[in-house]
């Protein structure tokens, strides 16, 4: 239950507060002195604080408020307090405002106001409440994938890419064959070998196959080798794939491109771990794990007939579903950074472009324009212009940054508050949900 902190040393308006919140399905506690606010406080989950401003008789210059307010800004920066008094110092609102206090009431105060008040910070304190238990969940299991896994340096921030890694590492230490969906350009072979470093068979080599850039007359002799004279121009005896993963792992990227005869032997391969080379009759034997990877569609080539079934569900035990760049926007500026490696900073425009491109070549076309970005830039701050994306993309990126406030003039704003959350919120005109999305995209809660 939603719980507010009320201290204020005249019981009647505890009582009064009290039910009033109570109606609300809002657990009051009260204190009636500094100390006992702030002792409460310290032991007892508190959502918001209603304090008054004076505690002692004949004090009427809220300088007891104003500690009272300090104290507990030291005990929890980011705890929504409301001020409430009968003796209304306008300077000492406004200061106190600024320094982060969420409102300044007098009394008698208006029941509806209050409540409104109260139930517009609370619902803002469970928002960000939320905010912060998902990015600690994430953080959490960031690190624990780090330490329990070889990861190969990979750079994730979203939460889409590590829900692949924690599927693609839990399942690596089994022997069942591992299909990588996903776009070109979305790292489906970082994937693998991802999955391949963290297997049973990662002291062994890892062979990568892209059957797409193999003429299909021979892929056959690539996977599982030829006898010389096999083929026209076959002069000599060589391993195929096949041998030379034994012991490892063979990665087939762009399976769909597989030809209907490779299809065949390729599930035999699966099944029995034996094959013929091309030309040969007698049969080799190999340990093989074997990773595959698509963009096809091959539920549709199987209807079609171009892809076999029982090699699709051979293929298919465990599917890790790459998403493409743009459903994963959190990875774009962590990507781009990591490519610049220091050669030069990324300018706020810049920044706005890459977040505004839909990045149809994903991972590689963004390697590829930093890459570009970072020669042609000199060391100087890399610009929009710089990243040459389309002009759409530009112009949706210019129209972002009219009411969006820079990286660097948030960090000034939360530097200028000392860390206060709600006081650069205000000095930004943003709420506190609004700046800790800024923090979060800007990456400054890791700064």
């Amino acid at each position: 239950m939603r719980t507010v902190l009320i201290i204020d040393d005249n019981p009647g308006v505890g009582e009064a507060l009290s039910l009033l919140l109570s109606l609300q399905e809002i657990r009051p506690l009260v204190a009636l002195d500094p100390a006992q606010g702030l002792a409460l406080l310290a032991r007892e989950p508190v959502d918001l604080v209603i304090q008054d401003m004076n505690f002692s008789a004949d004090t009427t210059s809220g300088d007891e408020g104003v500690a009272l307010f300090r104290a507990i800004r030291a005990q929890q920066p980011d705890l929504p307090v409301i001020l409430l008094t009968a003796w209304t110092h306008l300077e000492s609102a406004v200061a106190l405002i600024k320094a982060g206090a969420a409102d300044y009431l007098a009394k008698p105060w208006d029941d509806a106001k209050l409540l409104a008040t109260v139930e517009n910070l609370l619902e803002l304190a469970e928002s960000n409440r939320a905010l912060h238990q998902g990015r600690r969940e994430r953080r959490r299991r960031q690190q624990a994938l780090a330490q329990q896994y070889r990861l190969d340096g990979l750079v994730h921030a979203s939460d889409a890419l590590l829900r692949c890694l924690e599927l693609a590492c839990q399942v690596a230490r089994a022997s069942a064959p591992v299909l990588i969906t996903g776009p070109n350009g979305s790292g489906k072979e970082r994937i693998a070998a991802i999955v391949h470093a963290n297997s049973a068979v990662q002291r062994g080599p890892f062979i990568a196959v892209n059957c797409g850039a193999l003429p299909g007359e021979l892929i056959e002799a690539e996977l599982f080798g030829s006898e010389s004279g096999a083929y026209t121009g076959s002069t000599r005896a060589r391993e195929g794939r096949f041998e030379a993963a034994d012991g490892g792992t063979l990665f087939l990227d762009e399976i769909g491109n597989l030809p209907l005869a490779g299809q065949v032997k390729l599930l035999r391969v699966l099944e029995t771990g034996r094959f013929e080379r091309l030309g040969s009759s007698r049969t080799r034997e190999v340990k093989v794990r074997v990773l595959s990877a698509t963009n096809a569609d091959l539920r549709t080539m199987v209807r079609a007939g171009t892809f076999r079934e029982d090699l699709y569900y051979r293929l298919n035990v465990i599917e890790v579903a790459l998403p493409g760049l743009a459903e994963r926007p959190d990875d774009i500026l962590p990507l781009a950074e990591h490519f610049l490696a220091g050669r030069a900073p990324l300018s706020e425009g810049a920044r706005a472009a890459l977040l505004a491109h839909g990045w149809p070549g994903n991972v590689r076309e963004l390697k590829n324009a930093i890459e570009r970005a970072a020669l042609l830039s000199g060391g100087a701050p890399i610009t929009a212009e710089l990243l040459a994306l389309p002009a759409a993309t530009l112009a949706a990126a210019a129209l972002r940054n009219l009411d969006e406030p820079s990286r660097e003039t948030v960090a000034a704003a939360l530097a200028e508050a000392g860390g206060v959350v709600s006081r650069a919120a205000q000095a930004l005109g943003l709420s506190r949900q609004a700046l800790y999305r800024r923090i979060e995209r800007y990456r400054l809660d890791e700064a």
